[in-house]
């Protein structure tokens, strides 16, 4: 069956820190809003080998050739063609976060609870809501190295890449939230944070910091500064293509 490809214009919400692929060597995820108001996952993307014209920026409109994947059963995944990519501007203005809210709160639900049985009935995996407390953000332990499958997968990457970019490096924790919910059903949630940019600053502060200084750095930028008072702050979440349980994408925290 030959594949139907349209063109749609993207707002970007978050992107995952990239994790190695046997089918694409090193992939990430991304999950925006369509100018529709609809919810888009892009994947895959291996958005490190784009050109750097193409590597589209959190909030960022673009507009890419896509095409759903039909292997995926999650309603909103489309593969891009990353030839396609253009980046049509950034929403970083002075009038930033009332732009991004206009766009992104419309789709806001209720609770992780309502996502859930959306995606029971109705194959919904993208979502955005307000937690009513959060109790938590918490690091565990995790592999230090890739597997031996996923050094091969980068090895080999690394011996056709011309542009000797950087080895994806392994982060040798995994990052958590603990949280309840305002659906009277909730007994608490505790679900693992993929967003790149928590990625991002343990990398940035790891070499700055002894291990407990680090912990405490990144609990206070990722629960004390995002949930903050003075922040209207949401989950944005998403399920795991293979496990179908929720992880939480990113996290988008306007001033109140």
């Amino acid at each position: 069956m030959k594949e139907k490809w349209e063109e749609k214009r993207i707002f970007i919400v978050v992107k995952t820190y990239p994790t190695p692929s046997t089918k694409y060597t090193e992939v990430v995820c991304t999950a925006g809003v369509t100018d529709d108001g609809d919810w888009i996952r892009l994947y895959p993307v291996q958005f490190r080998d784009l050109p750097y014209e193409r590597q589209y920026r959190k909030y960022s409109w673009i507009k890419a050739n896509v095409t759903r994947r039909t292997e995926d059963p999650r309603i909103e995944s489309y593969r891009p063609d990353p030839e396609s990519i253009v980046i049509l501007g950034d929403v970083d203005t002075s009038e930033g976060w009332r732009q991004r809210k206009a766009v992104i709160l419309p789709l806001t639900k209720e609770s992780l609870e309502e996502i859930a049985i959306l995606n029971e009935t109705h194959r919904v995996s993208l979502g955005i809501f307000k937690p009513k407390e959060v109790t938590s953000f918490y690091i565990k332990p995790d592999e230090a190295e890739w597997s031996p499958k996923q050094k091969a997968i980068l090895n080999q990457m690394r011996l056709f890449d011309t542009r000797h970019k950087n080895v994806l490096e392994k982060i040798p924790y995994s990052f958590h939230y603990q949280f309840t919910c305002s659906d009277p059903k909730c007994r608490g949630h505790d679900l693992t944070i993929i967003d790149w940019e928590v990625a991002q600053s343990f990398r940035s502060w790891r070499h700055k910091y002894d291990r407990e200084s680090l912990l405490k750095k990144l609990e206070e930028k990722w629960l004390h500064q995002v949930f903050a008072p003075s922040r209207d702050s949401y989950f944005i979440v998403g399920t795991h293509h293979q496990f179908q349980t929720f992880l939480i994408l990113g996290v988008f925290w306007p001033p109140k």
